[in-house]
């Protein structure tokens, strides 16, 4: 047993190697009782999975150690995490589940599934997380098998929510485009369009866990070669693109590719007295314009981080450049790529035209996300390293205004900024540069690459 597959923000693992029969039946038994612990009268634990092939097996083996530690599984099936996620707060004609797994491997290569936690309504991730595998990787029982479940249907009741939400649109006159990637979006996308008027052409829609058209990575420009092509022949509107289990989305219209931070803009200027939480890779844009009619919080990258920061701060969004769209105005604080979408399309409904939005925004020059191999047991260390350096650097350092450390270290310089944090889940530094000059991107990047370097010599 591998303590790597409990991962900061969920479990996961290469199936059978490290995700085996044993770990995963007691991966459920000590879910459920932890369930226990904070729910005293808990019952049920909903459960779903996405296309990978091995996700059904899983599944058997989750709902036998679910069973039994004394809990009983509600099986939902093939769905996309969002749908997940919307069991728990969803009668199921009387039954209400305390907790929810959503079996996914989400954008990771076939080979790998893993687990998404909630309980009580709130992401399970963190030292809980670590703590659970502690447990876990030092108990050698054999749990038997007991894949006994009650069935219920949390994918039609979400498309029905949906639906509901959004029968106010009108968009007759439009045509839109979209990417499952042989996800589980392609699971409930094509009823909603139809149940909505709404014309359409969907690309790789059937789910299918060796994804042979692409991979399933919104982020990853790459993937979007498909939906490109189709936007470029002038035939539709917009573009919506989705990761392996629709809880990230990508929207792209003819001309841009419209990422997390620049969204969170155009979303929140339709809520009133907004505030809205960005993670540390967001450009200073965002957080500027929010700041000019609303609150814009800074915080860590990840998605349970930021759900967990919705309802302290009972902030009406969050957005991770990534794709990851968080809406508490309306909604129930989790991401939601397909919920994202028809806000998006509500927003096309109402007239905003996006280029021009856009293009009156500041316009600056951002590098990708450039990852820096390290290893798992430097790679906070290097940070706090860094963080020293920087009070005392280089005569030909540019000059700092400020240093933020919520999540590794956003250095803002005169014309822009900075960022290197250490990746939760691998053993990556992860850097963002942003100016307002490509130039000026180029030298905070290399001061800062520059002193990495020294530091990681020494």
């Amino acid at each position: 047993m591998s303590a790597s597959i409990f991962r900061e923000y969920d479990i996961r693992g290469i199936f059978e190697k490290e995700l085996n029969e044993n770990i995963t039946k007691k991966i459920g038994f000590y879910l459920a009782k932890e369930l226990i612990k904070k729910v005293p009268t808990a019952k049920y634990i909903a459960v779903g999975y996405d296309a990978r092939l091995h996700s059904p097996t899983l599944k058997n083996w989750l709902t036998s150690g679910i069973n039994k530690a004394g809990l009983k599984v509600l099986d939902m099936g093939l769905v996309p995490t969002p749908a997940n996620y919307f069991a728990n707060f969803t009668d199921f004609d009387g039954l209400k589940c305390d907790g929810s797994v959503m079996i996914t491997g989400s954008h990771n290569p076939p080979e790998y599934n893993g687990f998404k936690i909630t309980l009580n309504k709130n992401p399970f991730f963190g030292e809980e997380i670590y703590a659970l595998g502690r447990e876990i990787l030092s108990d050698n029982s054999v749990i038997e098998d007991n894949e006994v479940s009650i069935t219920i249907d949390s994918k039609n009741r979400y498309i029905d929510y949906i639906v509901n939400h959004f029968s106010h649109l009108k968009l007759e006159n439009k045509k839109f485009i979209f990417d499952c990637g042989n996800g589980v979006a392609g699971v409930v996308l094509r009823e909603i369009l139809d149940r909505l008027n709404i014309k359409y052409k969907i690309l790789f829609e059937e789910p299918d866990g060796n994804f042979p058209n692409h991979h399933p990575d919104p982020s990853d420009e790459h993937t979007l070669e498909d939906i490109k092509r189709e936007l470029a022949t002038g035939e539709f509107d917009f573009g919506f693109a989705y990761d392996g289990d629709a809880d990230r989305i990508a929207l792209l219209s003819p001309k841009y590719n419209f990422k997390g931070d620049i969204l969170a803009i155009f979303f929140s200027k339709f809520i009133k007295n907004p505030t809205v939480i960005g993670e540390v890779k967001c450009s200073q844009v965002m957080y500027d314009t929010i700041n000019s009619y609303g609150k814009a919080i800074m915080y860590k990258t990840g998605h349970s981080n930021l759900k967990v920061k919705i309802k302290e701060t009972k902030a009406d969004f969050a957005a991770e450049v990534s794709g990851h769209l968080f809406f508490n105005d309306r909604y129930f604080g989790y991401d939601d790529a397909l919920y994202a979408t028809f806000r998006a399309l509500e927003l096309i409904d109402n007239g905003f035209d996006f280029d021009k939005e856009y293009e009156a925004l500041p316009q600056v020059y951002s590098t990708p996300e450039i990852n820096i191999t390290v290893t798992e047991e430097t790679k906070f260390k290097i940070i706090e390293d860094l963080k020293e350096a920087l009070t005392n650097p280089p005569a030909d350092f540019p000059k700092i205004k400020e240093i933020i450390t919520v999540d590794g270290i956003r250095v803002i310089f005169e014309n822009g900024w900075g960022l290197v944090r250490a990746s939760n889940t691998t053993p990556k530094l992860v850097t963002r540069f942003e100016a307002d000059t490509k130039e000026n991107a180029k030298i905070y990047e290399n001061v800062l690459i520059n002193l990495f370097n020294e530091i990681k010599g020494k």
